[in-house]
């Protein structure tokens, strides 16, 4: 069933984010059923697609191809702040490869200019690639998902210097972040190397960054709510 028939399972914030935002394109073009593929392995060689790859790939199919939403963002670049609406796309494509834990496809992403692939793989994880291998970036599509309902939920906050895209990672506020007391773990939101930490006047999105070429980096995103919000991050400046 495809996920705008079904949000069970989602929060209520994701619930609103989807509700408001969301539609289906029922003309959105699919690739080739993965049943009638053959594709790559890892030695080279081509084989009929596997069955973890035909379950995995058709399920993305079913539940999400054709899914657009926009995520409204807010960014400090310098002293500017930015308001950006990021629209995403869930159309299968092309896109698969072979690795030591399984298989991997590629799918549409944000619509935005990066160096990245989106990806998921058959263990459930979802990634992306710069042309190397599969990076985890969310433990599942709904984890993902999650995240984009906090991005959406803090756009209206009040940004803090910090990294301005995934794909580009600094250390700016990482330390700050670190500092900031009364936080809390969003579990349907975090994983390994992507997680957001909240309360009713601080948020912050901490993740690892995607590049291929070098070690994966911390780097943090904050936003504020009001007065309080300001004056907790400022006591956390001062400590």
């Amino acid at each position: 069933m495809h996920v705008l028939d079904d949000l069970a399972g989602f929060s209520d914030r994701a619930r609103e984010l989807l509700t408001r935002s969301a539609w289906r394109d029922p003309a959105a073009p699919g690739p080739v059923p993965t049943d009638l593929l053959r594709v790559p392995a890892r030695h080279g060689r081509t084989v009929p697609a596997p069955t973890e790859l035909v379950v995995r790939r058709e399920a993305f199919r079913a539940r999400y191809h054709g899914l657009r939403y926009e995520v409204r963002r807010s960014a400090l670049a310098g002293r500017t702040r930015h308001d950006l609406v990021r629209r995403w796309e869930f159309d299968l494509d092309d896109g698969i490869w072979a690795d030591r834990r399984g298989w991997y496809f590629s799918w549409t992403g944000e619509r935005v200019s990066s160096p990245v692939r989106s990806l998921v793989h058959t263990d459930g994880r979802v990634g992306v690639s710069d042309g190397g291998p599969f990076a985890e970036v969310a433990p599942s599509v709904a984890h993902m998902i999650e995240g984009h309902a906090l991005m959406d939920a803090v756009s209206s906050w009040d940004p803090w210097p910090g990294a301005l895209e995934a794909w580009a990672p600094t250390a700016a506020g990482v330390a700050l972040a670190d500092r900031v007391e009364g936080l809390g773990v969003v579990p349907e939101a975090s994983g390994r190397h992507d997680r957001w930490l909240w309360s009713d006047h601080v948020a912050v999105h901490e993740f690892r960054s995607w590049s291929s070429l070098r070690p994966r980096v911390r780097a943090v995103q904050m936003w504020t709510r009001g007065d309080e919000g300001r004056r907790r991050v400022e006591a956390a400046l001062r400590g």
